[in-house]
């Protein structure tokens, strides 16, 4: 691997996430008022059905990549802006349980809805031709990172 490569994958990415607007705080990528890792957090809750066993604060933080922490204050934020229900569950009444409320469930939608409309527009601007060769490359993006994280730890 040269430097060459790497710089350029950097700049290639660095680019990417500006333009997408990761790096805005007004907006995320999806076209909504709140935090990347808020709508994200919506989106994976709202995933949950009513029958199945409501996720720890651990398990949402697994699946945001964020640690235990940052994903307290995400949940309280949600909590108090009335999107999240926090409750104690199983034996240890340390963990907590998170399930979204009414409101939340409607904003989930609301997140998902404009997250759908706006890679369905990003999608057009790609040569249908195109499209799979893109997804495999972002797979293979995907899977270095991981790997590159779990060498870090």
């Amino acid at each position: 691997m040269s430097s060459e490569d790497a710089s350029a994958l950097r700049q290639h990415v660095h680019r990417f996430l500006r333009s997408f607007g990761l790096l805005a705080c007004e907006t995320t990528p999806c076209g909504q008022p709140l935090p990347v890792s808020y709508a994200h957090a919506l989106m994976i809750l709202d995933g949950v059905s009513g029958d199945d066993e409501a996720p720890t604060m651990g398990a949402l933080a697994r699946e945001l990549g964020i640690d235990k922490s940052n994903v307290t204050r995400l949940c309280r934020r949600m909590q108090d802006a009335g999107h999240l229900e926090i409750t104690r569950c199983g034996e240890d009444g340390r963990v907590r349980c998170l399930r979204l409320t009414a409101a939340g469930r409607r904003l989930a939608k609301q997140v998902e809805r404009s997250s759908r409309r706006r890679f369905e527009r990003i999608l057009s601007h790609i040569p249908p031709e195109r499209r799979a060769e893109l997804l495999r490359g972002l797979d293979l993006l995907g899977e270095a990172v991981a790997r590159t994280l779990e060498e870090e730890v």
